[in-house]
């Protein structure tokens, strides 16, 4: 028996795939109409020969548990997410406009610090924060760039509104996945790809050489550009070498470098030292050099910073970006937007109560069977309370957490995020998700048609990383007719 729509229920929840009464949205109706050629067994051996090929390629991502570090298969769903290319433009443009405006209040916190002095950001939340790093202050870079690489998290309410949920700017990641994704949804479902007008994200990674090359202080004809990694025991070391082989960029950990008596960085190779150009770095700020961050870092390489700041090599993204990269400064993106583009938001934000606001700090605490409250500085779904599923005593654990340093939290509430159609154990099901584009930013801007969806897995969940449980989807820009 083919597999029909008419029995699947996104239980109210705005579903990428299918409206209302099973039938598909304008830019879905390739994928439902093919799903529904298939019998169950036929779209559970596409699963299977998807898993097989996630493991034949090699993607995987590493789980810190125990102290152990664990290899595991990239968990994948066939079924694509689709949105619309006029949908898409839409977010395309907001996205440019949210990682200018970001830009430009990074470069002005480490240089006139305008926007603190008119009062429209707090000089404290900034000059407090864990990722403001004074040995940036009058550092001009390239273009007036900081954040070169930026991933922010849509959702999608149950009305169908795209909404930022966060912003990734200091060394943001799985734009990887989404690439072997596409690769992956190929070898499944070919005869899609002959008749669907999607629009293509394989050329991400020269976008990316160009977007990094642009940043080299030596008008060389191809510039020598790296990727840093902390090593092969890194979370995301995968999308580190996938990267650096994509690009034609060698990947080097930090011994591979070192800083010359010119200022200039050098990496070691067998036919002695080769200078430096750019440093797609993917390890965080205080590990980049020892001489001004962390001491006992053996990631980094010693001078670094002091290269960066005479302007001998060029750091993607730029120490300090990170200042932006708060949940407590998201906050003030739309504010910023409007003070140095003169625009309103195009994608909006979310709400979110600043807990280290007296009265909105007591309003969470009032509510946390209703809020969803989450670390400033913290990713990967870790350290956050889920409040409308957390039981009591974890409430009450968590609410001791805040009151001891509440500028550490913000709170939001438990967004209705949209559902896609996924592949699971009872049949095909709706499951929640979000979505990451990613936005280089250089001389020039792009963003990635689409992005990492990711999906959560279990039955109800709104946790959609794959550390904890998540899995993910190909994404399909489609420009229908």
């Amino acid at each position: 028996m083919k597999f029909s729509w008419h029995d699947y229920d996104s239980r109210g929840f705005y579903d990428e795939l299918i409206g209302g009464r099973g039938v598909a949205r304008p830019a879905g109706k390739a994928v439902a109409k093919h799903i529904r050629s298939l019998t169950m067994e036929e779209i559970r051996e596409r699963q299977r020969a998807a898993e097989l090929a996630v493991k034949t390629m090699g993607i995987t991502f590493t789980v810190y548990s125990e102290g152990t570090n664990i290899d595991r298969a990239w968990p994948y769903d066939i079924i694509p997410r689709t949105i619309s290319g006029s949908d898409w433009d839409r977010v395309e443009a907001g996205l440019v406009q949210r990682l200018t405006a970001l830009n430009l209040f990074i470069d002005d916190v480490y240089n006139k610090q305008k926007i603190l002095k008119d009062g429209v950001v707090p000089r404290d939340l900034i000059v407090e924060s864990g990722n403001f790093r004074a040995a940036c202050v009058g550092k001009r870079p390239k273009h007036g760039v900081w954040a070169h690489i930026c991933g922010s998290d849509l959702i999608r309410d149950k009305d169908g509104t795209f909404y930022v949920l966060e912003d990734n700017l200091r060394v943001p990641s799985g734009v990887s996945y989404m690439l072997e994704n596409r690769k992956v949804t190929k070898r499944v479902f070919p005869e899609l790809f002959a008749a669907e007008n999607m629009r293509p994200i394989g050329e991400y990674t020269s976008h990316l050489f160009a977007t990094l090359a642009s940043l080299s202080p030596r008008a060389e004809r191809r510039p020598a550009v790296v990727v840093l990694t902390p090593g092969i025991y890194n979370s995301a070391y995968f999308e580190h070498s996938y990267l650096a082989q994509q690009m034609g960029a060698e990947l080097v950990e930090g011994s591979d470098l070192f800083v010359g008596s010119d200022d200039c960085v050098y990496m070691r190779t067998i036919a002695g030292p080769a200078r430096v150009d750019v440093i797609y770095r993917r390890i965080d700020d205080l590990f980049l050099d020892p001489e001004v961050f962390n001491p006992d870092s053996a990631l980094g390489v010693p001078g670094l910073m002091r290269a960066w700041l005479k302007g001998k090599v060029a750091l993607a993204n730029a120490p300090g970006a990170g200042v932006a990269d708060d949940k407590a400064v998201y906050t003030y993106v739309p504010d910023m937007i409007r003070y140095y583009l003169d625009q309103d938001a195009i994608l909006p934000n979310v709400e979110t109560y600043r807990c280290g606001e007296h009265e909105a700090c007591a309003h969470v605490l009032q509510h946390l069977d209703k809020l969803v409250v989450k670390p400033v500085n913290e990713s990967g779904g870790y350290g956050m309370l889920m409040g409308p599923t957390a039981s009591a005593q974890e409430r009450m654990a968590f609410s001791r957490l805040l009151r001891a340093n509440p500028r550490n939290y913000v709170a939001q509430p438990l967004i209705s995020l949209s559902t896609c159609p996924t592949v699971c154990g009872g049949g095909i099901e709706p499951r929640h998700l979000d979505l990451r584009p990613f936005v280089l930013q250089g001389a020039k801007h792009y963003v990635t048609p689409g992005g990492l969806t990711r999906v959560a897995l279990k039955k109800g969940s709104y946790v959609v990383n794959s550390s904890q449980g998540g899995g993910s989807k190909d994404t399909w820009i489609v420009d229908c007719t």
